[in-house]
């Protein structure tokens, strides 16, 4: 069911248990911002109208919104929005800030709040269509937690029809041993809702309007509200302190490799790997512990990981082995190549196929070709290397003069000699050899060998 939508990110609050100052849904975790997840979400229901109201740290809350919106590009047409709650007066107070914005549209409003970043989008359609099935003016979103501390109870009629949310400042002991509780998600209908908003008070122990006083309100109108249960409350978590946001971080870590596995990818110790949610891995390759896989990093079949590797928006095709604690920024590696263990890799480097980079071997804005070695305490930096190049132990690429960068290119079939060091601007030949300890600051022709420093042609090797 393809269902007209206005999406309202609720994210101006303070966040003051986080004792940061950052505010709180920029706080990440699993590879984005709180509210980067939850804008994500948004974005899956492919909305008509997006709008966050933001308050604390407002600039750098909108700027975050508007990149993370942009970076999705879901609909190069609609322009988000973004209005300002310069107090926090609560969420009843945050939502009638958008009316200039959001009244007069017939489309479905549904509120999301900017530190829940868990919900689905699976969860919001299923939401919707018990709304627009039911013709409610309201349907909120709730799920039972054996510890509801901090929540709104949903208190219901005694044939279980909804009768009001009730917060936990205001609740009494029997309200508050109430599990049922309201996860901060909701679905209006926009014709008469800011009516009902302007109606709202303040009469309670936090001072504040708040936005459930909405479906009391409705209902005592004479307007259906429902309530949508949903069973899983891990899913609706919100995130106030630095332990709950370890803890989602940990349930999103859990929610992908469960994917993951499900899809055919061994994980030898599921506790311990890392995984963010864009992270895509082939089949039968097998991770290793103590893995962390960042980004958009993608890996293909028949891969292994091992223990202690990290991966950050890397790309590998098939049969590649990462060995252990070896690290890739930002680069690609196709398939049969192999670096580590302890190696790093990064900043746009391309590996192709069956090259190999190996122990401690540092490689940086390079390409090397296929079936080229490297094997042993070496740095290539802004190097291009052609097919079936040996890099000797200690070999280092003199890439910066003291002002800019410069790039050495070493061609097919070369050989380098241990400790060389190649001085950039350079271009080894093919087929050419160097001897340990040279240092070239020469271009050297094809087919030769060259000694000493600086180095020398010693002999041809045609």
């Amino acid at each position: 069911m393809s269902i007209p939508v206005t999406v309202v990110i609720l994210a101006a609050g303070d966040g003051t248990r986080m004792k940061s100052r950052r505010p709180k849904v920029l706080h990440e975790v699993a590879g984005s911002s709180l509210l980067g997840h939850v804008v994500r979400t948004a974005a899956a229901l492919a909305p008509q109208q997006v709008v966050a109201v933001v308050g604390h740290g407002a600039d750098a809350v909108r700027d975050t919104f508007l990149a993370q919106w942009a970076a999705l590009n879901p609909h190069p047409h609609l322009q988000p929005a973004v209005v300002v709650q310069p107090e926090r007066r609560g969420t009843a107070h945050a939502l009638r800030l958008t009316e200039a914005v959001v009244a007069g549209t017939k489309r479905t409003l549904v509120v999301l709040s900017g530190d829940v970043p868990l919900l689905r989008a699976d969860t919001l359609r299923r939401l919707l269509t018990t709304h627009i099935e039911t013709g409610a003016a309201a349907t909120v979103l709730s799920t039972t937690m054996a510890n509801p501390t901090g929540y709104g109870r949903i208190l219901r009629n005694t044939d279980g029809s909804f009768a009001r949310i009730v917060e936990e400042h205001d609740a009494t002991p029997d309200e508050k041993a109430i599990t049922e509780i309201n996860a901060g998600v909701y679905a209006f209908q926009v014709e008469g809702l800011f009516d009902v908003l302007a109606r709202i008070s303040n009469d309670n122990a936090q001072g504040e309007y708040y936005l459930p006083d909405a479906l009391t309100l409705l209902r005592t109108d004479g307007h259906a509200v429902c309530v949508v249960h949903h069973p899983d409350s891990e899913e609706v978590r919100g995130i106030n302190t630095r332990a709950e946001l370890a803890a989602v971080a940990e349930a999103f870590r859990r929610r992908r490799v469960a994917e993951l596995m499900a899809g055919g990818v061994t994980f030898l110790d599921p506790a311990t790997a890392y995984v963010d949610p864009d992270v895509q891995i082939g089949l039968d390759t097998v991770v290793y512990p103590n893995v962390h896989l960042e980004g958009r990093t993608v890996i293909g079949e028949n891969c292994r990981i091992y223990t202690g590797a990290r991966l950050v928006n890397a790309q590998l095709g098939d049969d590649v082995t990462v060995r252990d604690y070896s690290l890739v920024f930002d680069s690609r590696l196709d398939d049969r190549t192999s670096v580590g263990p302890f190696a790093h890799v990064r900043l746009n480097t391309h590996l192709h196929e069956a090259a190999v980079i190996g122990n401690f071997v540092e490689v940086k804005q390079s390409s090397l070709g296929a079936e080229t070695k490297a094997m042993h305490l070496s740095y290539l930096g802004d190097a291009t290397l052609g097919e079936r190049v040996n890099i000797g132990a200690g070999t280092i690429t003199c890439n910066y003069d003291g002002k800019q960068k410069h790039r050495t290119v070493i061609e097919d079939g070369v050989k380098i000699g241990s400790d060389t060091l190649l001085v950039a601007p350079v271009r080894v030949g093919a087929r050419a050899m160097t001897g340990a300890g040279a240092v070239v600051t020469e271009d050297v022709p094809p087919e030769t060998l060259v000694v000493g420093v600086p180095a020398k042609v010693k002999k041809s090797l045609t």
